[in-house]
């Protein structure tokens, strides 16, 4: 598994906001083939190490939605797609879109931080049917999309059945998202499924893992709150 910068090449024109900077570390990537890591912050939270971030205008609303749609537009663009059998633009990788938010309240002092991340998910492949197999690096892509989900499933059947011991480690995938799946956040998730004959038996495993999903509780999320002495 390799993590990529989607917004490494992206410079934003127009301005950006003035409000004070999270406490969470902020890092530019220095080119597009800098080696990027996970690691956890001071209060054990993901974050990754080396990845491009961009701030938005909290100020003017319409020119930080005008930002937001260009660095989602940008990521997208520069997203690993591919053609195979079964797909004109086949997804070759995972995408997760993190928007971190950070408020102040100046008359109490009051600090609210958090995150919201999008993730689409890659969809499991049959070699047999998206023909794969004939390409070494689309071999390979699919290998690793499959392992991953399959981690992300090992999670939901850890955490469904209460489980001591959740392996978020196991992928890259589940690591990046361990804040959103513990009782630390909330997570709302959509399956898609075809509507061919001829994908039945994919859109049943869908099912089934939809059905592992949902029967996971996470609990009452976590307020991040902190408050600013003067």
């Amino acid at each position: 598994e390799n993590l990529r910068d989607l917004l490494v090449n992206l410079n934003l024109q127009n301005g950006t906001s003035s409000s004070s900077a999270p406490s969470r570390p902020s890092y530019a990537a220095a080119n597009a083939n800098q080696k990027l890591a996970i690691k956890r912050d001071r209060n054990q939270k993901s974050f990754v190490d080396g990845l491009t971030q961009h701030k938005i205008d909290a100020q003017n609303k319409e020119v930080g939605v005008q930002q937001l749609e260009a660095l989602m537009a940008a990521a997208a663009r520069a997203r690993s797609v591919a053609t195979t059998k079964m797909n004109a633009q086949s997804s070759r990788s995972h995408s997760v879109f993190m928007l971190h938010l950070y408020g102040v309240n100046d008359d109490s002092g009051t600090i609210v931080e958090g995150s919201l991340n999008l993730c689409d998910l890659a969809g499991s492949e049959r070699l047999d049917r998206s023909g794969a197999a004939a390409d070494v690096k689309r071999l390979k892509e699919t290998q690793a999309i499959n392992k991953s989900l399959s981690c992300l499933g090992d999670v939901f059947n850890a955490l469904g059945n209460g489980s001591p011991h959740v392996p978020y480690r196991n992928s890259k995938l589940t690591y990046l998202l361990q804040d959103c799946l513990s009782g630390d956040g909330k997570a709302l998730m959509f399956v898609n499924l075809s509507p061919t004959t001829e994908s039945g038996n994919e859109s049943l495993c869908s099912l089934r893992f939809a059905q592992r999903v949902n029967s996971v509780e996470l609990g009452k999320a976590t307020k991040h709150v902190t408050y600013n002495r003067k």
